[in-house]
């Protein structure tokens, strides 16, 4: 087990002879811009940690303090445990982080400036990145399934302030493609399917368009949670219908914005008939399921 120790203690027992090994769990930036005086850095976040401890503290009989950012992040407890795990005899944990130390009124050092919490906002229209943007899919029956990639042709996205408003996307329905049978003569015979007029009809409609019509946030959204509500209308096959969809939306520390999500279609709303149950009877082993999920990968260039 480890121990709790808030900065009051920890001030007095690092005047003792029994004074603990400092280290703070954060990533290296977050050091840097500030940290307890004699702190050790070693992120527990990277795979790492527990190799690297060796180095940081390598007498597992000596004490050792682990911090983090504030007592409503994981961090340091997540290194408490894993030292325990690790066999170090006294391992103490500053649960309420280095915002309590500095509340105190207690002594930080610094290193280095911290990353930029308020960058420019986005604004007006972005071109998307065509190398970084894909579009999957996930084409399933009762047993079995194909997966690949539709071709994005351009895309852009409209932001006020910093907050997304609109988009427009053009994918390229003749660049469809199935990485499961990458190799296997039957790839080709599965896209000269999906391209002829029992699914997707090229010839006709060699595009599909996406546009985004409306957006809402979610302010209370943690990190990693989808932050955004996207509104918006594919059409396909000449059919125009709406949809909506949650997303993940953050801004890459080069300013760029990047945006995944992951939804799932009724194909049928769009006249993409072939297989499906609620059209055809006695399909047997020809029936294809209605939905095609599909994961959205977006970045701005």
């Amino acid at each position: 087990m480890f121990s709790q120790i808030d900065p009051p203690e920890l001030v007095q027992r690092l005047k003792t002879s029994t004074a603990p090994v400092l280290i703070d769990v954060r990533p290296e930036e977050d050091y840097l811009a500030a940290h307890l005086p004699e702190a050790k850095n070693n992120c527990v976040y990277e795979v790492s940690f527990s190799e690297r401890m060796s180095d940081v503290a390598p007498r597992k009989e000596v004490a050792v303090c682990v911090y983090g950012a504030g007592a409503d992040s994981y961090e340091a407890r997540m290194a408490a445990e894993k030292l325990v795990r690790a066999g170090y005899g006294e391992v103490l944990e500053m649960r309420a982080g280095i915002e309590a130390w500095k509340s105190a009124g207690l002594e930080v050092k610094t290193e280095g400036a911290s990353k930029a919490e308020n960058p420019e906002p986005l604004d007006g229209w972005h071109e998307i990145d065509l190398t970084e943007s894909k579009v999957e899919w996930v084409g399933r029956n009762l047993l079995n399934k194909h997966y690949g990639e539709i071709g994005i042709k351009t895309g852009k996205l409209h932001f006020v302030r910093g907050e997304l408003g609109s988009g427009e996307f053009t994918l390229d329905m003749r660049a469809i493609v199935c990485h499961d049978l990458a190799g296997d003569p039957l790839h080709d015979v599965l896209i000269t399917h999906l391209w002829s007029d029992d699914f997707f009809d090229v010839e006709l409609y060699p595009e599909a368009r996406f546009a985004i019509t409306s957006t809402e946030s979610m302010p209370q959204a943690t990190p990693g949670a989808p932050n955004l509500n996207v509104h918006g209308e594919l059409t396909l096959k000449d059919v125009t219908r709406p949809m909506k969809f949650l997303a993940v939306v953050g801004v890459t520390p080069e300013g760029k914005l990047a945006a995944q999500a992951s939804l799932a279609i009724d194909r049928t709303l769009w006249e993409v008939l072939y297989g499906s149950g609620k059209y055809f009877r006695n399909l047997g082993g020809h029936l294809v399921n209605d939905l095609i999920e599909l994961q959205l990968r977006i970045v701005t260039r």
